[in-house]
């Protein structure tokens, strides 16, 4: 058996996966945000009641977002107890098995490219559009991870000049504590900002989308100042890796209307005449990326010999 992880800073979710990776389980609790020790009791509580529901000692992966160090540490996350922290480690410890720990951007770009819709491509982008925006890269069925662990963050790029003066945006502060990231415009909370900015009634996404749907002016000024500014930022993605294909997750990726209009909002950042890679939604659906994770774990114990 093979178990994924996925840590985010209200719910923390476990998978089950069989050896063909297929899903069995998933078991979602919360996530102690504060206190360590009761965070590595509740993974380990989580780990040990499947151990025992299917009478085995399962691989364990876990993602979470932020910056993950090559020595396996939290640099920076939305779950405060976990920075600096050595979770994989400790855990290890308890369960008495390897424990795997990846960015959960860069877990899922790994899981469509060896198991979804970026099978048999050589370059896969990921690109997740969910609460931020982040992403990452495989080659050849290997994810791109070096040193620094900070390949696909590219959610923390500044947001393209042309962009933000031609629909004369302001320039936000980000949580990462910089100022005028891309993620505060491109994400499921900046879509959430540029309905306000342009005049709507409420932040909230749902409201936008119908809104939207329904023909609002503010709605539609909205997406299209959206629209053009996430086709820059996979743009410029594109001119740095040539990707051969473009895999999208999280929850503005099921919005039909922003997928549909993403290949024509890339193509006007892109040279002209300048071939763009197929645009897919991932196969792996809400589970894509914990099951990143479940095969880190799963390799990581292989390597060892378990």
């Amino acid at each position: 058996m093979h178990y994924g992880l996925d840590i985010g800073g209200t719910k923390m979710e476990l998978a089950v996966f069989d050896a063909e990776f297929s899903c069995l389980e998933r078991i979602r609790r919360e996530t102690p945000i504060n206190d360590y020790r009761i965070f590595l009791a509740g993974v380990v509580e989580l780990v040990e009641m499947a151990d025992t529901k299917y009478g085995a000692k399962g691989s364990l992966g876990i993602g979470l977002p932020g910056v993950i160090s090559a020595q396996g540490l939290a640099l920076s996350s939305n779950v405060p107890c976990l920075t600096g922290q050595p979770i994989t480690a400790d855990l290890a410890s308890v369960l008495e098995r390897p424990v795997a720990l990846g960015n959960d951007c860069r877990c899922f770009a790994y899981s469509e490219a060896r198991l979804g819709a970026g099978k048999g491509h050589s370059r896969v982008l990921g690109v997740i559009i969910g609460t931020g925006l982040g992403g990452g890269l495989c080659v050849d069925e290997e994810r791109f991870a070096p040193n620094s662990q900070l390949a696909g963050e590219f959610g923390h790029m500044g947001l393209h000049a042309a962009v933000a003066a031609r629909w004369q945006l302001p320039v936000l502060q980000c949580g990462c504590g910089l100022s005028g990231c891309a993620e505060t415009i491109v994400s499921g909370n900046g879509l959430g900002r540029l309905y306000q900015h342009f005049g709507g009634h409420s932040g909230d996404t749902y409201q936008w989308l119908t809104a939207y749907r329904q023909g609002e002016d503010k709605a539609i000024t909205t997406f299209r100042c959206f629209m053009d500014a996430l086709g820059s930022v996979i743009a410029g993605q594109i001119l740095v890796l040539d990707p051969d294909v473009i895999v999208l997750g999280g929850g503005l990726s099921a919005v039909d209307e922003i997928r549909t209009a993403l290949p024509e909002a890339i193509q006007q950042h892109l040279f002209s005449h300048a071939p763009l890679a197929p645009v897919e939604l991932a196969e792996g659906g809400p589970a894509s990326g914990v099951r990143g994770a479940a095969l880190l774990g799963a390799e990581l114990c292989e390597e060892q010999g378990l």
